[in-house]
């Protein structure tokens, strides 16, 4: 049986990898590009979601990282805009999926370290990161398998250029990420929901 999943922020150096590893495995793939779907419009969401339906599985990885000044210097604007950019498209993304996720369906969902580790200027990073995990654990309470990857720094050429004095050898690559997050959406996982997986 070919199984059906939708993966959003596939242009990103993380996504690459996991489209390329779902195509790999034989799945059929839906991963619309940010200039196709507004991840914060609730009606183009259902909309390409009900296009790709039946799903077996659901794929999270749309966000970004937006470092900043301390909150007592960071407009409630900018902090709000953290918060749609990684909370909010996840949440639009799994209420429009769920209705058509089929019964051994699953969803992940994408965290991060800050989460756990916030460092000054991160507060709406780590904040909007952390309702991410919180989402996906009460969506798992709810019937539907969620689980959540929870990324430290990831080595993606745009990484390596932006800080090009790491030790890269020490971070993980989009490839073994792309493995991780295959296995949670397949029926193989099917005992684990609600999990937070640092990788």
């Amino acid at each position: 049986m070919t199984r059906n999943v939708f993966i959003t922020g596939s242009g990103g150096g993380l996504g690459v990898a996991v489209v390329e590893r779902f195509l790999t495995a034989g799945w059929n793939v839906t991963a619309p590009r940010r200039a196709e779907v507004d991840l914060n419009d609730p009606d183009a969401v259902r909309q390409a979601v009900e296009a790709a339906a039946p799903l077996h599985a659901v794929v999270n990885l749309a966000g970004g990282f937006a470092a900043g000044q301390p909150v007592g210097e960071t407009p409630v604007e900018d902090f709000e805009a953290v918060l749609a950019l990684n909370l909010r498209t996840t949440y639009v993304v799994c209420h429009a999926a769920i209705p058509h996720l089929a019964g051994d369906g699953a969803i992940v969902c994408t965290s991060s370290a800050t989460a756990h580790q916030p460092f000054a200027g991160s507060a709406g990073y780590a904040a909007s990161k952390a309702g991410v995990t919180a989402l996906a654990r009460a969506i798992a309470k709810e019937g539907v398998r969620c689980n959540v990857i929870s990324p430290s720094l990831i080595d993606t050429p745009a990484n390596r250029e932006s800080m090009p004095e790491s030790s890269w050898d020490r971070f993980v690559s989009p490839e073994r990420i792309a493995d991780v997050v295959l296995w949670l959406a397949s029926p193989e996982s099917g005992a684990l929901n609600g999990a937070e997986l640092p990788v």
